[in-house]
């Protein structure tokens, strides 16, 4: 069987409640889902709240507590991975924001190493996340590709298997998409 249809059948196993595919599941994913996680997070400076490790943990967490989700595949699985760490990174922005503001909650740092998400990052993550929802209201398919392009870092392809549309749509609502977004960010900050 080969390696995506071995995750595939995982997949469907732990949504069919099967709780060791669990184990079996984590270790085919995990380097994966770092390199995505570590694909959002490179080149921050400053003091991080998240590392790679930590996004991946928490996402996976959300991933496989969905009991009843139906996993047409291993794209797919990693459309949701993506969407999963943009929310994680979206809170972890907004509780940032509300520190500098004042919040007082104590700052946690981990290992920079794996770094990253940074004071200078969260209002862009924050103004991005405020677009990409407004966006979703009025073309949901254009803000799933979104999350699973610049938030998954999946390929073209990968993004069409995963939204079970053509390649051309993806390349086509990718290029839309990112438009929109770059004038709501710019009419963002020109406020």
């Amino acid at each position: 069987m080969a390696y995506k249809e071995i995750i595939t059948r995982l997949l469907n196993d732990l949504g069919a409640g099967r709780r060791e595919a669990f184990d079996e599941l984590l270790p085919l994913v995990y380097d994966e889902l770092r390199r995505t996680a570590h694909r959002q997070l490179l080149g921050e400076p400053g003091n991080h709240t998240i590392n790679t490790t930590a996004l991946v943990h928490e996402a996976y967490l959300k991933l496989v507590d969905r009991r009843q989700m139906g996993w047409q595949n291993r794209n797919h699985f990693y459309a949701v991975a993506a969407q999963a760490m943009r929310r994680i990174l979206v809170s972890y922005a907004r509780r940032r924001k509300a520190e500098k503001r004042g919040g007082g909650a104590a700052q946690v740092v981990f290992d920079e190493a794996f770094g990253v998400f940074s004071d200078e990052r969260s209002e862009e993550l924050v103004a991005l996340d405020e677009a990409l929802e407004h966006l979703e209201q009025i073309n949901p398919r254009h803000a799933r590709i979104v999350e699973c392009r610049f938030f998954g870092g999946l390929t073209i392809e990968e993004t069409a298997t995963a939204l079970d549309v053509s390649s051309i749509t993806v390349t086509r609502d990718w290029r839309m998409a990112r438009a929109w977004l770059k004038d709501a960010l710019n009419d963002t900050s020109n406020r």
